[in-house]
C-alpha cells in the first residue's frame, strides 16, 4: 500500500491549504489519518476519517479550523485547513490503518501505512 500527499506550500498566516492523500488502494476502506511533525517537534496527530461511514475526530488544536473528507471517486482523502497559524508549520502526513476513530482514538501512531509527506509553511 503506498499513500502519497500533496497540496503543501507557502501560505500567509489567516490564509487557507488543501492537504490530499490518495493511494494504491481503495482508501475507504481503511481509516486514513492526518498527522504533523514540526521541527524538533514530537509527532501529533491532526485527524482521522473512519473507514466506511466515514466518522470523523481532530485534535483540540486544529478543531473548528481543519476539515477532513473523503471524495470515494476520486480515492483523495483531504484535509482542508483554515484560518491557518505559523504553529501549524510542519510537515503533513497521511496514514492508512484499521483502527477506530473517535474520541481518544485515531489520532495516535496506530497506523500502519504511512505516506512521505508534503511541507506546509505559514509565513507572512
Amino acid at each position: 500500500l503506498q499513500l502519497v500527499e500533496s497540496g503543501g506550500g507557502l501560505v500567509q498566516p489567516g490564509g487557507s491549504l488543501r492537504l490530499s492523500c490518495t493511494a494504491s488502494v481503495t482508501l475507504e476502506d481503511y481509516t486514513i489519518g492526518w498527522f504533523r511533525q514540526a521541527p524538533g517537534k514530537e509527532r501529533e496527530g491532526v485527524s482521522c476519517i473512519s473507514e466506511g461511514y466515514g466518522g470523523t475526530n481532530y485534535a483540540a488544536s486544529v478543531k473548528g479550523r481543519f476539515t477532513i473528507s473523503r471524495d470515494s471517486a476520486k480515492n483523495t482523502v483531504y484535509l482542508h485547513m483554515n484560518s491557518l497559524e505559523p504553529e501549524d508549520t510542519a510537515d503533513y502526513y497521511c496514514a492508512a490503518g484499521f483502527l477506530y476513530c473517535y474520541g481518544s482514538y485515531g489520532l495516535g501512531p496506530e497506523y500502519s501505512y504511512w505516506g512521505q509527506g508534503t511541507q506546509v509553511t505559514v509565513s507572512s
